[in-house]
């Protein structure tokens, strides 16, 4: 359970980077189950604010609650990546101008290229964009990050600075400290980290652990599961999780740095890629696009998308890390509370992997050769 003073620790040591205050108007657009809920209920409670109840129905529309922020005069809007790439296709059908002052990002990783259209119709400072990277056992928020046009050239999240009371640790598979701008596990400790799970001593001692490094007895730090870096500049950048990674034909692969150089693709207006094992147990890369054309036309319809796509990364990553399949999507499928829905994403069929033309052994070493590799891998 959230404690309250956790909450107003929270919104205190956030103070310096908003000015919310009593003429705010929150939205309350996530389910009272996400952690998310916690910053918008008690934001606008803590600031004196205004406090619109979004309903189930209106909330699963991007163009009903668009409408719903417009006509309520919101100021403070709290989104998933995922829900606000619906939104900014939303207001840009709309026309209507919103008074939004803060679009504050949460819940999942943020692809930074998302955010060009956005970028291309707003100055960057109306309304302002932030990125707060946040984990449900830290009391919702860990950092903070203002974010600007020339962020959307990259390709993994820059999630920027801690907030002030609490502590952030990069550390290496033995608990050590990793050097500055390598790529290390992040630990939180300090006033946010939870007391523990209700019930799961086990998962506690996994991962509420001794803060070694804080010098205060009885001292504790989260350990996240979450990949991060420090940038030149001193910021965070995110790199996805441990258990996100995945490992095909030996090599380690980050789903995510797919995901986002397929968005930098002129006919893409959403993407995902997982890993999915195939008929004989082997894993393969699947790429899920959500299509767009850039003229109204049919340009993004049928097997060329796929083709395009295909040459596209190709020119961009290793072979290894090029999608087996493509599958086009109307939308991508969204959990309750905004996020993507891995669980919902359709297993391709047999005939949506690529395939290379079938060229026959030539001459008597060429077949003895195709024999002995169909012997060994069990395949024609």
């Amino acid at each position: 359970m959230v404690e309250h003073a956790q909450i107003v620790r929270l919104f205190e040591a956030t103070r310096s980077w908003y000015d919310f205050n009593e003429r705010d108007v929150w939205c309350l657009f996530h389910s009272f189950s996400f952690d998310f809920s916690v910053w918008e209920l008690w934001g606008a409670l803590h600031c004196g604010g205004r406090l619109v109840l979004v309903p189930e129905h209106i909330a699963r529309s991007a163009p009903d609650f668009y409408t719903l922020v417009c006509k309520s005069s919101a100021t403070v809007l709290n989104q998933t990546p995922s829900a606000f790439k619906a939104l900014i296709e939303a207001e840009r059908e709309s026309g209507v101008r919103n008074q939004l002052r803060y679009l504050i990002f949460g819940g999942e990783a943020l692809e930074p290229s998302s955010l060009k259209p956005w970028f291309e119709r707003h100055c960057e400072h109306a309304p302002r964009l932030i990125n707060m990277y946040g984990i449900t056992e830290t009391t919702v928020h860990v950092t903070y990050r203002l974010l600007n046009k020339s962020d959307t050239s990259s390709s993994c999240g820059p999630i920027g600075e801690r907030i002030p009371d609490l502590r952030i640790y990069l550390l290496d598979g033995h608990g050590q400290p990793v050097p500055f701008g390598a790529v290390g596990e992040l630990y939180i400790g300090g006033a946010g980290v939870a007391r523990g799970y209700l019930n799961r001593p086990d998962l506690t001692a996994e991962r509420f652990l001794a803060d070694p490094f804080s010098g205060k007895a009885g001292a504790r730090m989260y350990r996240s599961g979450d990949l991060a870096r420090y940038l030149p500049d001193g910021n965070l950048e995110f790199l996805g999780r441990n258990d996100d990674q995945v490992k095909i034909r030996g090599f380690r692969i980050e789903p995510g740095e797919i995901a986002a150089r397929l968005l930098e693709h002129e006919l893409v207006g959403d993407a995902a890629v997982v890993a999915h094992a195939d008929a004989a147990g082997d894993k393969r890369l699947v790429a899920y696009v959500v299509a767009k054309t850039t003229d109204g036309s049919a340009e993004a319809d049928g097997a060329g998308l796929a083709a395009s796509l295909r040459a596209h990364l190709g020119g961009l990553l290793p072979d290894y890390m090029v999608p087996s399949a493509f599958v086009r999507l109307d939308a991508l499928p969204l959990t309750v509370n905004g996020k993507l829905d891995r669980k919902a994403l359709p297993v391709p069929d047999d005939d949506a992997y690529a395939r290379r033309a079938y060229e026959a052994p030539q001459g008597e070493i060429e077949t003895l050769l195709a024999g002995i590799w169909a012997e060994l891998l069990g395949v024609e």
